[in-house]
């Protein structure tokens, strides 16, 4: 057997790998979109896991046909969705500049909220 024979049987392997996983990550997906519809219903849902179970090329590649375009707009709103609950967590831990916080001390301290000890107190933990 040649270097070349050598050379090209590794790259068919390669590719071949490369194939599975790609199948093996497309069946994923097509597992979690189905899993995450809300519309399906059960029935359904097991039809489709049996039909990809016993004939899972042919499965996926009509899922994918048949399904794709919902299958997209779900991942947009679980997307979307991510998107703005990860906004709020950090609007809702962002802390203000020392400035802003000393100046709304200050607003408690003049209106009488806060006594003079309490607002050097806000001071000193902002300015550390």
């Amino acid at each position: 057997m040649s270097v070349w024979e050598n050379f090209w049987n590794i790259i068919w392997w390669l590719f071949y790998v490369w194939a599975f996983f790609a199948f093996l990550w497309a069946l994923f997906v097509v597992f979690g979109d189905l899993f995450r519809d809300d519309k399906l219903s059960g029935w359904w849902k097991a039809i489709w896991v049996i039909f990809l179970a016993f004939v899972p090329f042919l499965g996926l590649l009509v899922y994918l046909i048949a399904r794709g375009k919902g299958m997209t707009e779900r991942s947009m709103e679980r997307a979307r969705k991510n998107q703005e609950t990860s906004d709020a967590y950090i609007r809702g831990v962002a802390a203000a500049s020392p400035s802003e916080e000393i100046s709304k001390a200050r607003a408690l301290l003049d209106s009488g909220t806060i006594s003079a000890d309490e607002f050097d107190m806000i001071k000193g933990k902002v300015l550390v």
